[in-house]
């Protein structure tokens, strides 16, 4: 093959030494001529129909589909199974005058490998492959990209020609030769001021024990200070956190906007005059009940397939999710990405790692047990068009499928709608951080990029990268758009989830304030001072709630150590606040169902006063594992419920998507 090439390379090299054509160019429907580009060649779809590997029927389908949508015409052909990769390929080693190379018979030379960045060769779909004389052969899947790349490779391998190689084997290959080198890559893409991968564990156990040590010997010497230094503590984090809920809800009512929290499907949506492409990533791990099952949901989403680049990403040893995936029978638009085994397998590691094999200008993220609205993407597309360019990221609702299994899913759907029906579009409304919430997102692609995507080793990566854009000066929105989920409904489970959350909000709390005078100057004073509420409010409010706990002994007639030195009208106070907080939460809870399908859980709202408490036993696991294991990724099982069709809550929804779900494209 190599001798085949070296033969044909100086006839070849006029075809690089003029500019290469647009690589989507505008196809005209005459097939009873040979339409020619200005370039001289002939269009890939005639080409195709040549060749017999297209028929004259779809190519005047893709013609139409390609005038309007943003996306390769090849790409077009693959999506709606209308010609096989081998075909694509064939046709577009005829197009551009280049030999077609088989990687897997003839492997590329590692030695030129080391010369370009593998995660370079992966987005752009090129792999360096032999070297014949003084020229370095270039295996691609996007020729008509070749131009724009070749400035670029030329200072670090010299001259270049292009062959034509399918892009699965160019994945394949880079994959296996350099995963070691992808893996560090996916490990460490934030800069390490931002990233809690050097995490000192040995000076935050010293650190852990030396505040333990101070505590337990101030109780033993100053019981009495001590415990109304804890309760100042206390009663001041339950005043900023009361504080905040009545600010977001006052911000919203106050904006008159309350369409803002009521999540509508709609089935017209104004068109836009180019779709983008979008890419899906879905992090799956032991998903043995829920693959095949998140497969059928992924294939309700309305958007066009052509346009759509599902990943699906398994970890290397996980052979569990990857057999329920080979029964799955994937479309071509979704793909399954395999993570390389490495010590560290957190689901951010996964995103960062699959990133490489995106396509879209647009990134989102789904979980698992995840089901999107079918028409989700359009108003992502539409919102992201219409939005400021410093708007990088959008996030959705989250919402469950099983809130009446029992009375933890009931309460978990309570605090779920106050979360992302009152918070968060209070913090926009505020103009403060939004911390993210992990699925249901969706990142311009270059803004994401710039501030280094995922911390690898953070365990709420998206908490942590809604700071990081923030302190980059990129704001997320929320869109209206719904995502309903599996509601962790089981006690031990639930306590291990929110245990991973509250460590993940202690880890970036104390990432980002390492420096705090420079976090101060990127945020804003602000801003600054409502990350403070979110995150040590947050942790303060559950570690500390013990410490207000005691004061259920007065009306039980206990005596309170504190009776001692406070005075009456302090017990009265301190009463009077709690009573308040109570309400503000029932308040907020009862206004957040409101314009939900979730108002029979109405009832259900008083009795988050014995919810809240569990969350204090999850914090205190969550700081015990910030010591001893930071990184440890404590796993949430899914698929264990589907929805009930005989809830009317649910059985409303699922008609409703039913009649919503379109029917698969034509072409």
């Amino acid at each position: 093959m190599v001798k085949a090439v070296n033969k044909r390379l100086f006839t070849c090299m006029n075809i690089f030494s003029s500019p290469l054509p647009d690589p989507t160019p505008s196809l005209e429907p005459l097939l009873l001529t040979k339409p020619i580009l200005r370039s001289g060649r002939l269009p890939i779809g005639q080409i195709l129909v040549d060749i017999g590997e297209l028929s004259p029927g779809n190519l005047v389908k893709a013609i139409a589909i390609h005038r309007r949508e943003d996306v390769r015409f090849d790409e077009i052909l693959l999506a709606h199974n209308m010609v096989s990769e081998g075909g694509i390929c064939r046709g577009l080693a005829i197009q551009y005058g280049c030999d077609l190379v088989d990687l897997t018979d003839d492997a590329p030379d590692s030695r030129l490998l080391d010369k370009i960045d593998p995660a370079f060769c992966l987005r752009y779909g090129i792999i360096p492959w032999k070297r014949v004389g003084a020229m370095t052969l270039i295996a691609t899947a996007y020729p008509g990209d070749f131009s724009k790349l070749d400035p670029l490779l030329n200072p670090k391998i010299g001259s270049t020609m292009m062959v034509i190689a399918p892009e699965s084997q160019i994945q394949l290959i880079l994959t296996n030769m350099r995963h070691e080198t992808l893996v560090k890559q996916a490990e460490t893409r934030v800069v390490p001021t931002e990233s809690c991968r050097n995490w000192n564990r040995g000076f935050a156990t010293r650190y852990a024990l030396a505040l333990l040590f101070t505590l337990a010997s101030s109780v033993l010497v100053f019981p009495i200070l001590t415990l109304l230094a804890l309760t100042l503590l206390a009663t001041i984090s339950l005043i900023l956190n009361t504080g905040l809920k009545v600010a977001a809800t006052w911000a919203i009512m106050r904006s008159n906007q309350n369409s803002a929290i009521q999540f509508v499907t709609r089935r017209g949506l104004p068109a836009l005059t180019r779709l983008p492409r979008i890419s899906i990533l879905v992090p799956l791990y032991q998903e043995s009940q829920i693959a095949a099952r998140l497969v059928q949901r992924l294939n309700r989403l309305s958007y066009p397939r052509e346009l759509l680049d599902i990943h699906l990403i398994v970890e290397q040893n996980d052979t569990i999710t990857q057999t329920a995936l080979a029964t799955a029978n994937l479309p071509r638009w979704m793909h399954q990405i395999t993570v390389p085994e490495a010590e560290l397998k957190t689901k951010p590691r996964a995103l960062n790692f699959a990133l490489n094999f995106c396509r879209g200008s647009i990134v989102g993220v789904f979980d698992a047990e995840d089901a999107p609205e079918p028409d989700q993407l359009f108003k992502v597309a539409r919102q992201f068009s219409e939005c400021a360019p410093n708007v990088a990221c959008l996030q959705g609702v989250l919402d469950f499928y099983n809130p009446r299994e029992n009375w933890l899913s009931r309460c978990f759907t309570i605090e779920y709608a106050t979360w992302f029906r009152i918070v968060l579009p209070g913090l926009e409304r505020l103009s403060l951080v939004m911390p993210l919430g992990g699925t249901t997102i969706f990142f311009r692609r270059n803004a994401l990029e710039d501030v280094g995507a995922w911390d690898a080793h953070n365990v709420t990566e998206d908490a942590d990268l809604g700071i990081r854009l923030a302190r980059r000066g990129y704001k997320t929105e929320l869109i209206a758009t719904r995502t309903e989920e599996e509601a962790n409904c089981k006690f031990w489970p639930w306590i291990r989830q929110r245990s991973r959350w509250l460590k993940g909000y202690a880890i970036t709390w104390i990432v980002h304030m390492r420096n705090p005078r420079q976090l101060l100057k990127e945020l804003g004073t602000w801003r600054f001072f409502g990350m403070q509420i979110l995150f040590l409010g947050t942790l303060s409010q559950f570690l500390l709630a013990p410490v207000l706990w005691t004061f259920w002994a007065l009306p039980l007639g206990i005596y309170h150590p504190l009776q001692s030195i406070l005075s009456p009208t302090v017990f009265y106070l301190l009463t009077a606040l709690f009573f308040i907080s109570e309400i503000v939460t029932w308040a907020v809870g009862l206004f957040a169902l409101a314009p939900s399908k979730h108002r029979r859980l109405w009832y259900w709202v008083p009795t988050l006063h014995l919810y809240f408490p569990l969350a204090t036993i999850a914090a205190y696991k969550g700081i015990w594992e910030l010591v001893s294991k930071p990184f440890y990724w404590d796993k949430t099982t899914h698929g264990q419920l589907e929805p009930r069709t005989d809830d009317p809550d649910i059985s409303l929804q699922v008609s409703l998507n039913a009649s919503l779900t379109p029917a698969r494209p034509l072409v």
